[in-house]
């Protein structure tokens, strides 16, 4: 299947999900015969071409597999009535479906997939599902884990969401301000996973990456006024800008101050920066548009010497009392330490770690062992950065960052 093919059939595939829950209902049905209507283009396409109308082709292929599934679960739960009537209603669904209503449906989508009786676990792999189009191997492999595993996860999440009485219909009010906030959460967990896989032998999973950018593009579509949307896409963009220069030649992860900044893709840096400079004067700055200004200020940088480190700290501060999260604060130990010395650094995470322990909390050790490596390095403590970098290493399941971490500790004696 050619690449021009997997784009259309991922773009597609939320319009055709939305046209059959209208039509029949079952949000978890409908899925299931999307999936397979994907599949069965996937396979037909490349040797017949692609058809005039992709989107009806698509959504006739799932209105009969549709049927056909509704039938099964009629035998089980009744419902011979409602699916007979639903057939009669398109006619013949093998040859015609009747007219496609251009109804855009993927931010309903977006914000179904990201309920809250959900997990964040579940509503990134029905996110990439539904609305991304890939296919349960491909989200398996994505996250590491089996393709039966993610089968049960998805299967699950979708039971989930019938028992909370999800309905296809856009929130309103403050609930679809929550959802909002998931849904861009959501996004970029795919992103950061993406970006740094969380285990496995390779650092990034582009396929992840380039689909969490491409649903972000999509949400800004519908939001095109939303400045915290348009700050989440200017921070993937200008964090992606960066992927070819993160790993040298053998594969060995390359560290911010020790990239080559001509492999950084210029397209990308001017777009993101362009998209956050459009919305920084906003009344409201959020978490991503900060993230993003703060991606700007590394990417304005022509040298690592001529970075702004100042600016950078200060803008760190500011997002840790939006989002006081363990990443955010080792983020700005760095930055401090950066503009104003490793000593200074050094106290900040001594205390952050008495007020928050970050050092004792499984999911922040690790990071909080390497920062602290690198602080140590900095004031010329070469044996205690290099037991930390061990230390680390231990505690990450990524081989491409545990070879990295290993390999500072190494030079360092």
């Amino acid at each position: 299947m050619t690449t021009d093919i997997e784009h259309l059939l991922r773009a597609e595939a939320p319009q055709v999900l939305g046209a059959l829950v209208r039509r029949f209902g079952h949000f978890d049905v409908a899925e299931d015969a999307v999936q397979e209507a994907l599949l069965t283009a996937s396979r037909a396409w490349p040797a017949e071409g692609v058809p005039e109308n992709p989107r009806s082709w698509l959504i006739r292929i799932g209105y009969r597999r549709m049927v056909d599934l509704l039938r099964s679960e009629q035998a089980r739960r009744r419902r011979e009535q409602e699916a007979g009537a639903a057939e009669l209603a398109m006619g013949e669904p093998a040859r015609r479906a009747g007219p496609v209503q251009e109804t855009d449906d993927s931010l309903t989508l977006l914000l179904l997939c990201c309920h809250p009786a959900l997990s964040a676990t579940s509503q990134v792999a029905l996110t990439l599902r539904a609305v991304g189009g890939l296919t349960t191997a491909e989200i398996a492999h994505a996250h590491g884990v089996a393709e039966n595993t993610m089968g049960t996860r998805i299967s699950r999440a979708k039971q989930q969401l019938a028992r909370a009485g999800a309905r296809f219909t856009p929130p309103v009010d403050a609930d679809r301000e929550s959802r909002m906030s998931a849904v861009m959460r959501v996004l970029y967990l795919i992103f950061n996973e993406g970006y740094t896989a969380s285990a496995g032998d390779e650092l990034a999973r582009v396929d992840l990456t380039r689909e969490a950018i491409r649903l972000t593009r999509m949400l800004r579509d519908r939001l095109p006024d939303d400045a915290e949307v348009t700050g989440l896409l200017a921070l993937m963009l200008l964090t992606e800008s960066r992927r070819a220069a993160r790993t040298g030649g053998d594969d060995e992860l390359v560290p911010l101050d020790e990239q080559d900044r001509t492999r950084w893709d210029p397209d990308l840096i001017r777009e993101g920066t362009e998209l956050i400079d459009g919305v920084w004067n906003r009344r409201q700055v959020g978490q991503y548009q900060l993230q993003a200004a703060i991606a700007a200020v590394h990417a304005a940088a022509a040298s690592p010497e001529r970075t702004d480190w100042p600016q950078i700290a200060a803008l760190y501060l500011w997002l840790e009392r939006l989002a006081p999260t363990a990443p955010v604060r080792l983020s700005r130990v760095v930055a401090v330490a950066r503009a104003y010395g490793p000593v200074r650094g050094l106290a900040l995470l001594d205390d952050l770690n008495r007020r928050h322990r970050l050092d004792e909390e499984p999911l922040t050790r690790r990071r909080e062992r390497a920062v602290r490596a690198h602080l140590l390095q900095m004031t010329g403590d070469t044996a205690g950065a290099a037991a930390l970098y061990r230390e680390a290493a231990s505690l990450t399941d990524n081989l491409v960052e545990r070879r990295y971490l290993l390999a500072r500790a190494d030079d360092l004696g």
